[in-house]
C-alpha cells in the first residue's frame, strides 16, 4: 500500500513541479534558448512515454528504499543525483550530438531535474510513511 501511496504522490509533485516549471516559469526561457529546436505543438506520446519511465525509476531506485529505510529522508540525496544524472543524460548528449544546442539551457535543465527530482521523490516517501 505504501508503494501505490508513494507512486502516486510521486507523480502528482512531480506533475505539477514540471507543468509549473515548463509551462509558466520557464516556457519563454527554453523557447528563447531552444528557437527551431522546440517543437511546435510538443508531441504528447513520447512526453507521456518519458514521465511513465521516469516515474517507474525514481520509485524503484529512489523512494522504495526510502520506504525499506522507514525514512523519508533518505530519499533527499538519492533524489538529488538521480534527478540530475538522469537529466544529465538528456541534456549533455543533446549538446554532443544536437546542432545548436544551448549551453545555457543545459546547466538550468539539469539544475532543475535534480530540484524537482529531489522534492518529488522525498514529498512521496514523506507522505507514503506518514500514510502507513
Amino acid at each position: 500500500m505504501r508503494i501505490t501511496i508513494a507512486v502516486f504522490a510521486f507523480s502528482a509533485v512531480f506533475l505539477v513541479l514540471d507543468l509549473a516549471w515548463l509551462g509558466v516559469i520557464a516556457r519563454d526561457f527554453y523557447r528563447e534558448q531552444m528557437g527551431a529546436l522546440m517543437a511546435s505543438p510538443i508531441r504528447l506520446a513520447p512526453a507521456v512515454g518519458f514521465y511513465l519511465v521516469y516515474i517507474a525509476g525514481v520509485t524503484y531506485f529512489v523512494v522504495a528504499p526510502a520506504l525499506a529505510a522507514g525514512d523519508w529522508r533518505a530519499a533527499v540525496l538519492p533524489g538529488l543525483f538521480f534527478g540530475f544524472v538522469a537529466y544529465a543524460t538528456y541534456d549533455l548528449t543533446n549538446l554532443a550530438v544536437v546542432q545548436g544546442w544551448p549551453l545555457k539551457a543545459t546547466f538550468v535543465d539539469l539544475a532543475w531535474g535534480a530540484i524537482a527530482t529531489c522534492v518529488s521523490a522525498t514529498a512521496a516517501a514523506f507522505l507514503a510513511l506518514k500514510a502507513a
